[in-house]
């Protein structure tokens, strides 16, 4: 079984999402640790919730960027995790650190990548006149948004829809396939090589694991 921690800055639904899965057997895994750099954030209040652990790492409380991501890693290296999920962690990782767990982060971001990385997405994609938009779950590297896609799956935006209603859409898919992901990689069905993703000893293409629902 491996320990997984789980980086989080805010309401933490995709962690929800993730405890669930855990529970009922899903993820053949178990969440030993909740990290954020965010006090005030709710996902906390889940983590108390189902006993796990938690940490806080605030930047104020350190000179660098870098010692705060170094003491993050010190933690993560006590609790000894096989894998680091990124959920809605809203602070982009040192150089140093992602290396250091190359092949065993993993993170969620709300667009179809390489469309609309970094930050306001659902807002771009709608000013741009999309038709869809969707999700993307993939491996960590040093450059943001750039590691392999391990899968991705699309939502409609309709003319009527407003900015919630697509949310609400992605929100859904990413609920669904996160914890799909970590369980494969718990069932060393997942792992990346050479900066590449392979699902069951084949590679996976640059758009990773599609999904049209």
């Amino acid at each position: 079984m491996k320990n997984i921690v789980v980086l989080i800055s805010g309401e933490g639904s995709n962690l929800q999402a993730m405890i669930d899965a855990c529970a009922s057997g899903q993820i053949s895994g178990k969440i030993c640790a909740v990290i954020s750099n965010n006090a005030d954030a709710y996902g906390l209040v889940r983590a108390k919730k189902a006993g796990i652990p938690s940490f806080v790492f605030e930047r104020k409380a350190y000179e660098t960027h870098q010692a705060m991501d170094q003491a993050i890693a010190y933690q993560i290296d006590a609790i000894e995790a096989d894998l680091i999920v990124l959920a809605g962690y809203m602070n982009i990782l040192t150089p140093a650190f992602t290396q250091r767990f190359a092949g065993k982060i993993l993170n969620i971001h709300p667009s179809l990548l390489p469309k609309y990385s970094g930050l306001d997405t659902y807002q771009r994609a709608m000013t741009d006149g999309e038709t869809e938009h969707g999700m993307t779950i993939h491996f960590v590297n040093e450059i943001v948004d750039g590691g392999s896609i391990i899968l991705q799956a699309k939502v409609p935006i309709f003319p009527e829809d407003e900015i919630e209603d697509v949310i609400a859409r992605v929100q859904e898919q990413e609920h669904r396939y996160y914890p799909l992901v970590i369980a494969w990689f718990c069932a060393d069905r997942l792992k990346e090589v050479d900066g590449k993703a392979y699902l069951d000893g084949k590679l996976l293409p640059p758009q990773g694991y599609g999904n049209e629902e």
